[in-house]
């Protein structure tokens, strides 16, 4: 009998400013409402301290979240479900986030990887900033580690409000996400939950 707490997400994410943070705390409360385990992680930042000092939003951020554990690979093999999370880097992931999944090869080898559910969420300064082709390039990630990609799709009316049927995402402008967007984050971890437990419990049946 698989129980709720059998089941464990990964929420793995990089966050400049703390845009895709707020995102990432979204889907954790997600996750957790639907009653799965969750673990919440940073990617390491990479950025030289004088250029991250030179901005005092991003020093903020990176002192704000300074108690938030990075991800290790342990992560990705104890996760049954992951989101990942990234800002738009000229329509692509940011590099942070690009070196921790360059360090998964060994995991993959050895077949951690497969048949676990993921899902990807991002953000954009602009509008048409690039979001759908991160979220594409993370697809393509999730297909080499023969993952199950579970998109939210227009699966709940929030879907209609947001409009991304890849995964949630957010033009900052500068701001943070708001209540909506937020919720889509939500409602994509429910989503990933919910299919993650189901794959589970049939092959605990078969």
């Amino acid at each position: 009998m698989i129980t709720d707490a059998d089941l464990n997400v990964a929420v793995i994410y990089y966050s400049q400013t703390g845009t895709v943070h707020a995102l990432a705390e979204a889907a954790t409360e997600g996750a957790v409402k639907s009653g799965a385990a969750v673990r919440l992680r940073r990617v390491k930042e990479l950025a030289p301290d004088a250029v991250i000092s030179s901005k005092p939003e991003w020093r903020k951020h990176l002192d704000e979240v300074a108690d938030i554990p990075l991800a290790s690979l342990d992560d990705l093999v104890w996760a049954d479900a992951v989101l990942l999370g990234t800002p738009t880097r000229y329509g692509t992931t940011a590099s942070q986030l690009q070196q921790f999944i360059d360090t998964t090869g060994p995991i993959w080898q050895q077949g951690h990887l497969s048949d676990k559910v993921y899902s990807a969420f991002t953000a954009s300064l602009t509008a048409h900033g690039g979001q759908e082709s991160t979220l594409l390039v993370l697809n393509h990630v999730f297909t080499h580690w023969g993952g199950i990609i579970v998109p939210p799709g227009y699966t709940d009316p929030i879907e209609f409000e947001v409009g991304n049927p890849y995964g949630a995402s957010f033009v900052s402008g500068g701001t943070m996400p708001d209540d909506i967007h937020l919720e889509a984050a939500r409602y994509q971890a429910q989503r990933v939950t919910e299919v993650a437990r189901l794959l589970k419990r049939g092959r605990a049946a078969a």
